[in-house]
C-alpha cells in the first residue's frame, strides 16, 4: 500500500516536472530523461532542489499554522491538516531517498 502511494506521488511529481520544464525532461517514473542522452545533467539536481524546497515549505507552513493556533488565529482543523500534509511530504521524500540508496547499493554490487 505504501509503495503504491510512493509510486503515485513520484509519478505526480514527474508529471508536474514535465509540465514545468518541457517535453524532454521526465515522462514517468520508469523513464526519467530522454533515451538518446540529450538531457541536461542539471535536471536531476533541479528535481532534488525543488523537492527539498517543497518539503521545507510544507514543514514551514505547518509550523506557521501551529503558531497561529497558539495565538488563537487559526483553527485546530487547519493545524491537523497542515501537519498531516507535512508528514506525508516528508515520508515521501524519505521513501524516495531509501529507494535511491537501495538502487545505488544494487549498482555497486554489480560485477564489472
Amino acid at each position: 500500500m505504501a509503495d503504491i502511494k510512493i509510486l503515485d506521488a513520484a509519478n505526480a511529481y514527474a508529471n508536474a516536472l514535465k509540465n514545468q520544464s518541457g517535453a524532454n525532461t521526465v515522462g514517468s517514473i520508469g523513464s526519467i530523461g530522454s533515451l538518446d542522452g540529450e538531457q541536461d545533467r542539471s535536471t536531476f539536481s533541479d528535481m532534488i532542489a525543488e523537492t527539498m524546497k517543497a518539503t521545507t515549505g510544507a514543514v514551514d507552513e505547518s509550523a506557521g499554522v501551529g503558531v497561529q493556533a497558539l495565538n488563537g488565529n487559526s483553527d485546530l482543523v487547519d493545524v491537523v491538516t497542515t501537519v498531516q500534509n507535512a508528514e506525508m511530504v516528508l515520508e515521501t521524500v524519505v521513501a524516495v531517498r531509501d529507494k535511491v540508496i537501495a538502487a545505488y547499493n544494487d549498482i555497486i554490487k554489480m560485477p564489472m
